[in-house]
């Protein structure tokens, strides 16, 4: 008897939760209704301001990411990030490439800077990188996008017998110690590594509320076919994954618009990650699961979109 009256009670609750506007809605219109009205809330600041007040978004915002490892090359340290508590949880000094900037061009002896994810964790290696590897995507689709050439950088450990210079090739090193507690301390599934060459901008609530605001508009253009308003998210230097240029991507998202196919689409798990470039521009990558239907397709995976914010608008720079 306790129990239905405390589910009575909650129901009760939330009855008053519930606009009553949003009931007649309901009552009335049906569920399709509410969807557009939420859908449309989405695309207002002052819902993202509301829902971020108490979020700390000062190195980005994480639905789904854990860890975040910041390298700052100038102070030539690491520090690692649980985005859940917002707890700085390890910290190494490092040594970087032997060059200061951005990496540019294979064998500039430069890090890159930028935002990476952790695509391996190497064991058996040569002595040179001590007892383990964790590999990054660099070059990131942004990073061909602008014609950067290179590979292979890792975070890796020293040489066992402690001879070596006091910098890398480009790849971030730590003391063997410490990459082995780097390493028990993360999941690479779930982390991301930003390069700096100096101080991490802070990032503000109003750069992300503004995002999401972009982000769910370009999402209702591209559900409504309207192909106008859809590519105005898009950069003029826009160059997708596979290589298409603007021009060349809007022939492209005009004839599959023009089938005006009824499409569902859903995001989740967003993660919008501030990332460091040598331009003092703000650039950011969105990161978030994307299911696409249509009665001729269906996709299910993970989305990358590469932004800079400008005022009150994004442009989309790359996707995949």
């Amino acid at each position: 008897m306790k129990i239905v009256i405390s589910l009575l009670t909650l129901l009760y609750n939330l009855s008053f939760a519930i606009s009553f506007d949003t009931i007649d809605t309901y009552r009335t219109q049906g569920i399709k209704e509410i969807e557009r009205k939420i859908e449309q809330q989405l695309q207002k600041k002052e819902y993202w301001d509301y829902f971020l007040s108490s979020v700390n978004t000062s190195n980005g915002y994480y639905e789904s990411i854990q860890y975040l490892m910041i390298c700052q090359k100038d102070m030539k340290n690491i520090d690692l990030y649980d985005t859940k508590t917002q707890k700085k949880i390890f910290y190494s000094s490092v040594f970087t490439g032997k060059e200061n900037g951005d990496k540019k061009i294979e064998g500039d002896m430069k890090t890159p800077i930028g935002a990476y994810n952790l695509t391996r964790r190497l064991t058996n290696l040569d002595p040179y990188y001590g007892p383990l590897a964790l590999t990054t995507n660099y070059p990131n689709i942004y990073d061909k996008a602008q014609g950067k050439t290179g590979h292979g950088i890792w975070i890796h450990g020293v040489p066992q017998d402690d001879k070596r210079d006091d910098f890398t090739q480009g790849c971030i090193a730590l003391d063997n110690t410490k990459i082995k507690k780097l390493d028990t301390s993360i999941n690479i599934d779930n982390s991301v590594l930003l390069i700096t060459e100096n101080s991490f901008p802070i990032t503000t609530k109003d750069d992300i509320s503004t995002i999401l605001v972009n982000l769910y508009s370009w999402k209702s253009a591209w559900k409504n076919s309207d192909i106008d308003k859809y590519l105005s998210f898009y950069d003029e230097e826009f160059i997708k994954s596979d290589g298409k240029n603007l021009k060349s991507f809007s022939k492209y998202k005009t004839r599959v618009f023009n089938k005006n196919e009824k499409k569902t689409i859903k995001f989740k798990d967003i993660n919008i990650i501030p990332y460091p470039n040598s331009n003092n521009k703000k650039l950011f990558k969105i990161v978030f699961n994307e299911l696409y239907k249509t009665s001729s397709y269906t996709f299910n995976g993970k989305k990358s979109l590469y932004v800079e914010l400008k005022e009150d608008k994004f442009y989309i720079l790359t996707e995949s």
